[in-house]
């Protein structure tokens, strides 16, 4: 059986309904196996964004070539 991946690129949602936490239900509901490069780290609630603190470049192309390497590199 083949292993569906699908990778999401974006901030963090607490509530769970947007972001990398949202997309990584939607994958799951769809049987695919998610991975996340988290880029901003945001409090909120219903009420709004309270704070956005970004990841430095550095700290995301890490994140990136993790996922990369781990699962689309090519076979030798």
């Amino acid at each position: 059986m083949k292993l569906h991946t699908a990778l999401t690129i974006a901030g963090t949602d607490p509530s769970g309904g947007a972001g990398i936490m949202a997309d990584l239900k939607s994958f799951q509901s769809r049987n695919v196996y998610g991975m996340a490069v988290v880029t901003s780290v945001v409090a909120q609630n219903t009420t709004g964004v309270h704070h956005v603190e970004h990841l430095s470049l550095e700290s995301i192309e890490k994140q990136l070539h993790g996922c990369v390497l781990r699962y689309y590199a090519p076979s030798r």
